[in-house]
This record gives structure tokens, sequence and C-alpha cells, in this order.
């Protein structure tokens, strides 16, 4: 199997494109990866595309066709939330398996306002009369079933929200970009307590996508910037007794990251950074238990002591995260990516993360059947000599990125390493 590589990676800055088509907006954010890649499309063997709204529209075929139709295979993928990672993950998967060289990975979503989801199809509908399967519902019922257990309070989840709109105002892709103070998020429109409108994540729209290649392709393009996928784990929500009233939201995850770090050969100890999928408050409290940021119940002291912000011991969500960012649905698993692998690469201008080096993305499914994915990579020595590998083999390893995924697909990658060699004493091998 080969080693995998992000080459290229971008996406828009979210917000409302009315006067644009889904594969309009797609279009875009392929472009730009291309242009990151500082490639073309002719070059791409495959595309997989994720998107949920017109799941059964062919926005991949519809995509080439603003962009170029060479006649390569298009993948179109439908995984709720998590539809951009699985997408990511898919192309991944395809290179390892020896059947492609260059891949790209799209997506795009074009929503409305409002509630989504709910419900189903036939018979009686037991929505609202035996509890909600609402997302609103489910993650207000897991904040206060965490509330219970561990006496998490309505502020603690409320400083989430603080702490991600104050990043947001860093990132000038995120659709909203301004501070809401506490009292202001707690003094909302509650929608589902404890988490009032500003605790809920944003309807947007927008894509993204990445170029990734095997590592025959990745050395004869160069690794100027080249980010190599390590492992990548799929899972699903185990069954359990309570499924039959109320998923359990953190199974799926708790599941997928424990595969990840053992794959990974990492823990979450050395994380620096880590974007993770809040699309309610309450669940990103949740999710930096399942994740390992902390010990269980802790989750609430994380946020109260500032070691989830900017410039805390691991800094979450400082894209903004879906609450401020926004969560186009196909396309947030590869924005949360490229944001990620931003910060890997020194690139994120005021909120860059300090001396990043392994970031961790974690997306989710639909919750009454989670699938979550995760990805890592590090930043490879390839096409260096063997006196070479040996002076910087443990800064290497220290250069690993994690990205963790709840839903579909995380990945790992790491930055180029230019500046660990322009550090070394007038080095007799340098790279070829």
């Amino acid at each position: 199997m080969s080693d995998v590589y992000i080459l290229g990676i971008d996406m828009m800055k979210f917000g409302r494109f009315p006067d644009l088509t889904v594969p309009q907006i797609g279009a875009r954010a392929a472009l730009m990866a291309l242009d990151d890649a500082g490639l073309a499309i002719q070059q791409i063997e495959a595309l997989y595309c994720a998107n949920l709204g017109q799941s059964n529209a062919m926005v991949g075929q519809r995509i080439l066709r603003e962009i170029g139709q060479t006649g390569i295979p298009v993948v179109n993928i439908a995984n709720a939330c998590a539809s951009g990672a699985t997408a990511f993950r898919d192309a991944w998967l395809s290179i390892q398996a020896g059947a492609y060289d260059l891949v790209l990975a799209v997506g795009v979503e074009q929503m409305g306002r409002g509630l989504l989801g709910g419900g189903g199809a036939g018979g009686i509908s037991t929505e609202g009369l035996l509890g909600s399967t609402t997302m609103p519902a489910v993650f207000a019922e897991a904040g206060m079933e965490h509330s219970r257990k561990y006496g998490t309070t309505f502020e603690q989840f409320a400083k989430v929200s603080v702490k991600n709109h104050h990043h947001s105002t860093l990132n000038p892709k995120a659709m909203y970009q301004y501070e809401t103070p506490l009292e202001e998020v707690m003094s909302a429109e509650m929608i589902a307590y404890p988490n009032t409108k500003l605790m809920c994540s944003v309807n947007v729209d927008g894509a993204a996508a990445a170029i990734l290649a095997s590592q025959r392709k990745a050395r004869e393009l160069g690794l100027k910037r080249a980010v190599r996928v390590k492992a990548s784990v799929l899972t699903s929500d185990p069954w359990q007794e309570r499924d039959l009233v109320m998923a359990d939201i953190n199974t799926c995850t708790r599941l997928a990251a424990s595969k990840a770090y053992e794959m990974a050969g990492v823990g979450p100890d050395d994380l620096d950074l880590v974007e993770l999928h809040d699309c309610f408050a309450t669940a990103e409290i949740l999710h930096y238990e399942n994740l390992g940021l902390c010990r269980d119940g802790e989750g609430g002291k994380l946020i109260d002591t500032g070691e989830v912000a900017l410039g805390g011991r691991t800094p979450v969500n400082v894209s903004g995260g879906l609450l401020s960012k926004g969560h186009p649905l196909g396309a947030t698993g590869i924005a949360n990516l490229y944001e990620v692998s931003t910060h890997l690469r020194g690139e994120a201008g005021a909120r860059q993360v300090d001396a990043a080096r392994l970031g961790l993305r974690r997306a989710d499914a639909d919750t009454a059947r989670e699938a979550t994915g995760f990805a890592v990579g590090g930043i490879p020595p390839l096409g260096h000599e063997r006196e070479l590998r040996t002076i910087v083999d443990e800064s290497l390893r220290r250069f690993e990125t994690v990205w963790a995924a709840a839903g579909t697909g995380h990945a790992v990658f790491e930055v180029r390493i230019d500046e660990l060699l322009a550090a070394l004493p007038s080095a007799d091998v340098v790279p070829v």
C-alpha cells in the first residue's frame, strides 16, 4: 500500500450565495485546491464529492462541467455531517489501494435557514410524542445528562460559544466574525436547554477541497507543503440497550479516537490543536472527554481554565468552529481539515497556534448511526539521504498530526521541514 499525501487544500469563505448553484460553489473550492497544489484538473485521476442536500443529483459530475470534463470516475457521497470527511477518506483509500496517484476530494453544501432533520418516514411519527430526534433535542439531552452526572453548568456550556466566536474574529473565512459576551450568549433565544441560539451551529453555504497524492507522485511533484496521511479509521455506533430510547453520542467518537491514536502511535497529550464537531456547545464539552483531552467529568473545567482557547494547552476550534465559522454539511469535514493543515504549515496568521506540530480533526454523522473516522499523518523525509534521516528522525515524529472526525474520516498530516533543515549546521546532505 502507498503512503498518501495532501498536496493542496483550501476552502471558500463560508456565507450565503443565493446567486450560485451547488456545482458552482463546489467548483470554486476545487479550483482553489488545485491552485494550492500547483496542479490542473487534467492531472486528476478521480473525484470524490460530498453533498447532502442534492445527494441524488450527481453533484460531482456537475462540478466537472464547471472546471473540465476529463472522463475521470466520480463518486458522490452522502454521510450526513460527516460527508466531507468520508469523501476525503475514500479518496485516501483509493490511493492506498493503488488505484490512483492523484485524487480530488470536494465537499459542498447550499443550505437554508432554521431547523434541520427530525421525524421519520412512514407510519405514525413519534417525533414530539416520544422525545425528539431533532439534533437540538439530541444534544440538549446529552448536555443535561452530563450535567446530572458531573455538575456541568449552563454557564460552562455557554463559554464554549464565547470562545469559538472570539476565535472567529481572527479567521477571515468564517461566516460570522464578532464577539459574543457570556451574558449575550446565555440570554439569547433558547432553542433546547441548555443550548441557546448562539450555542447552535450556523447553517451556511460553502465548499472545501483537497488534492491527495501517492508517495510516488508526491516525490515526483515535490514535497514543499505535502502532508502525509498515516492512518484512517471509520466506525459506526455500537448498539446499546439505551439506543431504543436515545442514541449515545459518545461511544462512536471514543471508539474511533482509540483506534486512531493506536494506529498513529500518539495520544491526546501529544496534540497541539484540535478541530472538532461543535454542532452545539454541549457537544464540544462532551467531546473533550471523548477524545481524551481530559478525564470524564472534567470538560467543564477545561473551558473554565482556558486550556482549550487559543494560547492554552490544547486549543480547540481556533477556526471559530461550526458555531461561528459555519456548518455547510457536505463541506465541514474537509474545511476543518483545511484549518488544521493551515496551522501545521504555519500559515494561520493572527490565529496561528505556536509551534503546531500535531493536530486532530473530528466530525459527526447522523447521531442515530454515527460514523467516525480518523486519519493520522506527518512530515515525511522523502528523498533525503540516510544521514539526514538520522539527524531529523526524532523531530519528524513530533511533527505528526492527528485529525479526528466522528462521523466519517479523520486525518493527520505533516508540514514541510524546510525550517528544520535550515537550522542544521552546514549540512552536507540536502533534499533531492
